[in-house]
Formats: structure tokens, C-alpha cells, sequence
């Protein structure tokens, strides 16, 4: 068994005192395990970094083993992720949400949002929106994806402001207002059309945080807890790297 693919470094621990067992994000074969002889290496280590982008030859005997990856490197902005706040908690929570996906199972569009962020973690808010429509699309990817389209009390897609917690489906800014108190706010900038999705919004922080309450509630209630497992520190971490930016920006 062998193919070639691209592909974004999850992660890589040790395996044994010279190799390494790398996690990619491919395009064509998903979340992927594989071992790098001499990954341990100091060359081969620092191409091997989490957020690095590489092309990846995988072998192995059956498709069923885990089989090894010789990699080349294509980008190595993984020591410039880490070295920043910012980067390194975004980074880590988008390694964090591939984890959520099966193994194996290609998700090329949640690949290519993902490096999308990476590349404009120079400007933290569009980064930022684009990290909320990435964790929707996990959570659609997940087979929980929400309606933001229109109101499920009147039908139409008017004035859109808040989300049903218990549904996922949003409501009318008058039609919610008697149950405001319940029901999660739905910031503006995730009511664009999809065509305006791509572009370089950069909505202000109090929508951007109220988009992560959004999408970390729906997080928590049908994949973090039915798991049984906590949320990645490095979002929260990201989120506070967010606030102190914000607050740079103000000053």
C-alpha cells in the first residue's frame, strides 16, 4: 500500500529513541497516523513541528497498519505558530477539533479553512471568524450542524439574533425577545451569505467572543460531554490571547 498526499502536522511524539509517530490532516485520507524513521532527528524534528504544512509519502504492508510517512517539508511556520500566543493556542485547538473526526475520514474543506486561519493569524480578527466557521463546520461535519438560516418561530430570515441552545436553529430578534434570557445571541457577521464568508471580515470582539459561546456551547453539548472529554485548553487560551489583543487595539 502507498499513496502521496499534502497535509498539515497535528502532531508527532516519540516512538522508540530515534523515530517519531506523526499525526497529519491530509486532504485526500483524513486524520492519519504514520512513523518517521529518524523523526527524532534534530533535521527531521524541526520539519515535524505542529502547524507545519508537507507533502507525505504513506507505505505499509495493509491498509489496516499504521505504516510510515516520508515527509517533505512545504511550510514550516510551525516554529513562528509557536513562538505566538496567538498562534499556538490556534494551532493547537485546530488540532484539537481534527481529532473530533474519524480517523481516516477526508474532510479536504475543514483542511483548507484551517490553513486559511494559519495564514491570517497576522491579523487576529478575520483569523478569529474564520476560526468561528471553522468550529460550525466541525459541528456540522459531526452531523450536528446548526440552522442559521431562518426563524423557527416565523420562517423568515429577517433580523436573525439569537439561537435556541436546545435546537440549534435560530430566531427573529423580536420574534425571540421574550425568551432572550434562554436563548444564545447570534452575532452578525455569522448571518452573512456563504459567498461573504470567505471574505476578510473582521467583526468586533464582543461578536467574535459571543460567535465562541455559540459554537462552545453545541461543542459541549453533542461532542465534548457525550464523549467524556474536557475542551482544549488552548481555545480558552486562544480566546484570552484574542481579548488582550483587543485590549492593545483599544488602548
Amino acid at each position: 500500500m502507498e499513496w502521496t498526499d499534502v497535509g498539515l502536522v497535528l502532531g508527532a511524539r516519540r516512538l522508540g529513541e530515534a523515530d517519531a509517530l506523526v499525526e497529519l490532516m491530509t486532504v485526500a485520507h483524513g486524520r492519519h497516523l504514520g512513523v518517521v524513521k529518524g523523526g527524532r532527528s534534530q533535521r527531521r524534528a524541526a520539519g515535524l513541528q505542529v502547524g507545519n504544512s508537507v507533502r507525505a509519502v504513506w507505505r505499509a504492508r495493509l491498509d489496516e497498519h499504521v505504516g510510515t510517512f516520508a515527509v517533505e517539508t512545504l511550510d514550516a511556520r510551525g516554529a513562528a505558530l509557536m513562538a505566538d500566543p496567538l498562534g499556538l493556542n490556534a494551532v493547537q485547538t485546530l488540532a484539537a477539533h481534527f481529532r473530533l473526526l474519524p480517523e481516516r475520514d477526508p474532510h479536504p474543506d475543514l483542511l483548507y479553512a484551517a490553513l486559511a486561519i494559519l495564514a491570517r493569524l497576522d491579523d487576529p480578527g478575520p483569523a478569529a471568524a474564520r476560526l468561528v466557521r471553522f468550529e460550525l463546520a466541525v459541528i456540522e461535519a459531526l452531523g450536528f450542524g446548526l440552522d442559521l438560516t431562518t426563524c423557527a418561530l416565523t420562517g423568515t430570515s429577517d433580523d436573525l439574533a439569537w439561537v435556541s441552545p436546545a435546537t440549534g436553529r435560530a430566531a427573529g430578534r423580536a420574534a425571540g425577545l421574550p425568551w432572550a434570557d434562554r436563548l444564545l445571541a447570534l452575532p452578525a457577521f455569522l448571518v452573512a451569505a456563504p459567498i461573504e464568508a470567505a471574505r476578510d471580515e473582521s467583526p468586533p470582539l464582543a461578536d467574535l467572543l459571543a460567535g465562541f459561546r455559540l459554537t462552545g456551547h453545541f461543542l459541549a453539548r453533542h461532542v465534548w460531554e457525550a464523549r467524556g472529554i474536557d475542551p482544549p485548553a488552548t481555545r480558552e487560551g486562544f480566546l484570552a490571547a484574542l481579548a488582550r489583543v483587543g485590549a492593545k487595539a483599544r488602548a
